[in-house]
Parts: structure tokens; sequence; C-alpha cells
């Protein structure tokens, strides 16, 4: 007879993360782990890990970090402690099937706002991913000295499904034909005959 032990699996997540690119790619990885173990769907994981993204490298780009143990030169901190600037990811899922992410940091000397930049700009598309992908999204001020740019996703929402492309293509191609015997499927050269 085998126990099955139930595993909770957190709806919530907040963690300090280095104010820089470091940061992001522990933000990410962590959040789709967590996600994917509570069963959020693979391609709602893959927008909230992007938006996660843009919003970590928006924070890393244009705003302050937070300092844990207070801010450089300031006399909270120890001498022999250097202090430690993050910010803050954050994911929660709620009860109306919302997955809302978040960042919170020291803030900037401008408001997030959508850009709208040149065709050969390497920057300032963040803003409008993120209104592609979610729901909703906003800023909002937390305690003093921090900023917080949030997102919300739908769990069921149209970016939640993936298009099943099967009943167009011909029945040949839906079954696997020729692609566990090794023979080319049919329509298709056989690259070993070509010149």
């Amino acid at each position: 007879m085998a126990l099955v032990v139930a595993q909770e699996v957190p709806t919530s997540s907040i963690m300090a993360v280095p104010h820089g690119p470091v940061g992001v790619g522990m933000a990410r990885r962590r959040m789709r782990e967590e996600l994917l173990a509570s069963g959020v769907q693979d391609t709602v994981v893959d927008d909230a890990v992007l938006i996660l993204s843009e919003l970590l490298s928006n924070s890393c780009r244009h705003a302050r970090p937070i300092y844990e143990n207070g801010s450089p030169g300031s006399a909270t901190t120890e001498p022999h402690e250097a202090p430690v600037a993050s910010v803050r990811a954050s994911w929660r899922i709620d009860a109306q099937g919302r997955l809302t992410v978040a960042v919170t940091d020291g803030g900037g000397p401008t408001r997030p706002l959508p850009a709208t930049p040149s065709v050969t700009a390497r920057g300032g598309r963040g803003l409008a991913i993120i209104r592609s992908l979610a729901k909703d999204w906003g800023v909002h001020d937390t305690v003093v000295g921090e900023v917080t740019v949030w997102a919300a996703l739908s769990l069921q929402g149209a970016f939640a499904t993936r298009v099943d492309l099967t009943p167009d293509l011909p029945p040949s191609l839906t079954t696997g034909a020729g692609l566990s015997t090794g023979l080319p499927l049919s329509g298709f050269p056989d690259f070993d005959d070509l010149p």
C-alpha cells in the first residue's frame, strides 16, 4: 500500500533579489517552478515570467534599490557591513483566479509609463509588452521610499490557451506516420537524396 502525502503548494510568494541582472534570473526560475508546481498552465506561466522579467529589468534600469540594512553612508549601517541592495519580487493567486505579479523597489525620478519607441530603438517596449499580456497593471507607493509596479493575469485568459493545429493537418501528419519508422513523411523530400 502506497502512502501519498499531499504537499501544499504556495499560492503566493515574495522574495528579495539582488538589484541587477542576476536577480532577474533568480526570480524567473523560482516563479516558474512554483507556478508550475501549483498547476498553473504553462502558457500562463510563460506570460507571467515574461512580465516579471520586464518589471525587474525596468526596476534595475530606472529605479533605486531597497537597502535592507540601511542605505550607503547612513547611521544604521554597521561599519563592517555593506548595505544589501535589492528589490522584492512577488506573485499571488487570488480566489478570483487572477495571478498578480509585482516588483517593489526604491522608486526613481519618474513614474513608469508606456512608451512608443521608434522601430530602431533598443528598448522602451517593456510596459507595452506587459499591457498586451496582462488584464490590468498599475503603480502604487507602498511605504515611504518604495514603489510597487504590478500586473494581473487571468489564469484562464486569452493567452492561457494553446492553438490546436491538428484539425487542419492531413491525417498522415497527425498520426505521426513516418516519424517512428525513419521513413520520410509523404510530400516531403528525403534530404539524403538531394544533390
